[in-house]
């Protein structure tokens, strides 16, 4: 029986907040001021993500080379990393043309 009321009540919740949502208005068109700095926002954002990848980089790039240097000191012998080759762009580029 409590299950029963457990899901009669589920049910009344998803149903009034169906039709509360299905009632909101639609929002109002952006202005051109809104629309600038929507699109300064993304351009910062886009600028932070770059930085914040660069930064990543540069910080994997020296802990791998202390961690050398330490192996190097230790007279262990470490193998060279193996990277996988970028995936090239250019197939991208040739459907974006398509």
């Amino acid at each position: 029986m409590k299950t029963i009321r457990a899901m009669f009540g589920a049910a009344l919740v998803v149903a009034t907040f169906g039709l509360a949502v299905a009632k909101l208005p639609p929002p109002p068109p952006m202005t051109d001021a809104q629309k600038a700095a929507a699109e300064e926002a993304k351009a910062k954002a886009a600028a932070g993500a770059a930085a914040a990848k660069e930064l990543q980089a540069k910080t994997e790039d020296r802990v791998a080379a202390r961690y050398f240097a330490e192996m190097k000191a230790k007279g262990k012998t470490v193998p060279a990393p193996q990277v996988a080759p970028a995936a090239p762009a250019a197939p991208a580029a040739a459907a974006a043309k398509k």
